[in-house]
């Protein structure tokens, strides 16, 4: 069988020469393999049972808004869901189990979202049928004599309650308004606010108007109102999104002390997360776009080391052409750049807000370094960052030089123009849109924004607007990067290719990079020195000079009591169980950031 896919956006027949029927052989021969259709408003159709798949039409379409996928013939009793003739098409569904947490793992636009509005029962499947009218009568008689019926029978009868927590908390936190404590007062239906408020450790927040709540405020809130809903069913989409590890680490242990008999599903992209919260893994794999497809269910170990080599032994699938790779470091050098020359410095700095003090007494980036920056919410990482790049003023200290060649990617993302993806991309570099470039290969492509080059900024959803924002910094020439939270709303391989090239650019144009990220995973990737924020949030902030990974995250997770541990399979640094074995004796030790594999 094949998937023939259009993106009906960027079909244009008035603007080309409707290459892709004309040259397409099946119909040269006599036979109708695409044509167009009243039906689309004279936009072309595939029909796949004609077409044999040899993609001429995808390499000759001038808008490059065709893709053709040929798949095992098996697939298509599995087929749950297609959005539209020629559209996106699902495979699959995970089991749900109760008291479990079931997460769901892969690349954007594979379907993950959709897999969430089914289980919810916010979208009744079409098994593959766009024409077909579903109800929940044909959707139990479809699934009848397999598990996952009794599930949907207990959704249709109203026997379960669904709480769903959004993905984008910028978009919610528009339409909320009144004090933290009104807005959780009015959805508590378990009898559980005080509680609920001690272990998300919302005090700090908890007279604050929800239009003045940060990113990470706002998604505690979010995910706050979630948990005081009495429900059978909890939905969270992304809930790791703009908050700090400490609290993430916290929320995996929230979820297990007041969700335990509940069904939970969850997404997200940052595998510490993941690995310490999920009980079991479904990997979604695919072309983003054009199909999804859910694995089996593996152990949350297993899952993520699957999906990092690329390939699902139980399915026999290869996800990808190559491994994501942790490299073991040798982190025992003070500098890991040591003797290079220092691109840009600071002393002495000082800086007042309302109710908010932050100090950076000194430190250095180094030309080819990356410096991580780690610390809790509200501590002052992005108030300095924008010190460093002279969009705040210190009220003492320096400094040095003043950078005049400087490439700024800031927190919070917002289309910031009407122009196009790809007016946007040749401003910041002509050469950026060459298909010889590296650049283009590796992340102009791997970020799939080759597909969106026409469309309009203000156009793009949360993950697309993130990744051009990614690669409009990179495309600049520049002497000092920053990149304040870099990975939120994007998927796990799109972070690695981030990453890559973050790391690329830095080296070969002897920059010097600073970086903002709450993923751990990422600054072991990536980071050469880390720079550990203290202090006491929302009132106080240190910023602490420069030190070597290890030492840096040591004592960084010491300061909450977390251990992490390295996986011996992939060398991935992994959050250890409170109180395990590996927890205890690496406290022993006073090893809370441990480079050694070990073994589970």
């Amino acid at each position: 069988m094949r998937v023939a896919v259009i993106n009906y956006t960027d079909c244009r027949p008035d603007k080309c020469r409707i290459e892709c029927v004309n040259f397409c052989p099946v119909n040269r021969s006599g036979t109708k393999a695409i044509e167009l259709a009243e039906v689309m408003k004279g936009k072309p159709v595939i029909y796949e049972e004609t077409c044999i798949g040899c993609g001429i039409c995808v390499k000759k379409c001038p808008f490059e808004a065709i893709a053709i996928v040929n798949l095992p013939d098996a697939l298509e009793g599995e087929a749950i869901h297609r959005y539209g003739i020629n559209g996106f098409k699902v495979f699959g569904l995970p089991i749900p189990k109760r008291g479990l947490v079931n997460a769901i793992l892969g690349k954007n636009g594979t379907g993950k979202t959709t897999i969430l509005k089914i289980l919810s029962g916010e979208l009744l499947p079409n098994f593959g049928d766009p024409e077909l009218k579903s109800n929940p009568e044909l959707v139990l008689e479809k699934f009848r004599g397999k598990e996952i019926q009794s599930y949907f029978k207990l959704l249709y009868d109203k026997k379960l309650r669904v709480v769903h927590k959004l993905q984008y908390v910028e978009m919610v936190g528009r339409f909320l308004k009144g004090k933290v404590s009104e807005l959780l007062r009015k959805v508590d239906e378990r009898g559980k606010l005080d509680e609920i408020r001690t272990l998300l450790r919302m005090d700090s927040m908890w007279n604050k108007e929800s239009s003045s709540l940060s990113g990470g405020e706002l998604q505690k809130l979010l995910i706050a109102a979630s948990l005081l809903r009495d429900a059978d069913v909890y939905v969270f989409d992304e809930p790791s999104s703009y908050i700090d590890v400490n609290e993430r680490l916290n929320l995996a242990r929230v979820f297990r002390e007041v969700l335990n008999d509940k069904y939970v599903f969850i997404v997200d992209h940052d595998l510490i997360v993941l690995d310490y919260i999920a009980d079991l893994v479904n990997i979604m794999y695919g072309e983003p776009s054009v199909y999804g497809r859910v694995s089996k269910a593996y152990s949350v170990r297993a899952g993520i080391n699957h999906m990092l080599r690329g390939f699902l032994p139980s399915e026999n699938v290869k996800m990808r052409d190559y491994e994501i790779k942790f490299y073991m470091k040798d982190l025992t050098e003070v500098e890991g750049t040591a003797g290079s020359s220092i691109k840009v410095s600071w002393s002495g700095i000082e800086k007042a807000l309302p109710g908010f003090s932050l100090s950076a007494p000194g430190g250095n980036v180094k030309e080819g370094e990356v410096v991580g920056i780690v610390g809790p919410n509200g501590i002052g990482k992005t108030t300095f960052v924008k010190i460093i790049v002279g969009e705040e003023k210190a009220d003492s200290g320096f400094v040095e030089p003043e950078v005049s060649r400087l490439s700024y990617k800031p927190q919070v993302i917002s289309p910031f123009t009407e122009r196009t993806v790809r007016e946007v991309l040749e401003e910041s570099s002509k050469d950026s849109l060459s298909s010889s470039s590296w650049f283009y290969v590796e992340v102009v492509r791997r970020f799939g924004l080759h597909k969106i080059l026409d469309s309009s900024v203000s156009s793009l959803s949360g993950g697309e607007l993130q990744k051009l924002l990614i690669a409009r910094t990179l495309a600049i020439d520049a002497d000092v990067y920053v990149f304040d939270e870099p990975s939120s709303y994007i998927d796990v391989e799109e972070r690695y290719v981030m990453a890559r090239a973050i790391k690329r650019v830095t080296r070969e144009r002897k920059a010097a990079t600073l970086v903002v990220e709450h993923d751990i995973a990422i600054h072991d990737y990536i980071a050469d020195r880390i720079m550990v924020f203290s202090g006491e949030p929302g009132t106080r902030g240190i910023a602490e000079s420069p030190v070597p990974l290890r030492q840096g995250l040591n004592g960084f997770l010491k300061e909450f009591g977390i251990t992490f541990r390295r996986d011996a399979e992939t060398g991935r640094p992994r959050a250890n169980k409170p109180m395990s074995y590996l927890d205890r004796l690496q406290k022993e030790r006073g090893e809370y950031y441990a480079m050694e594999l070990a073994n589970d």
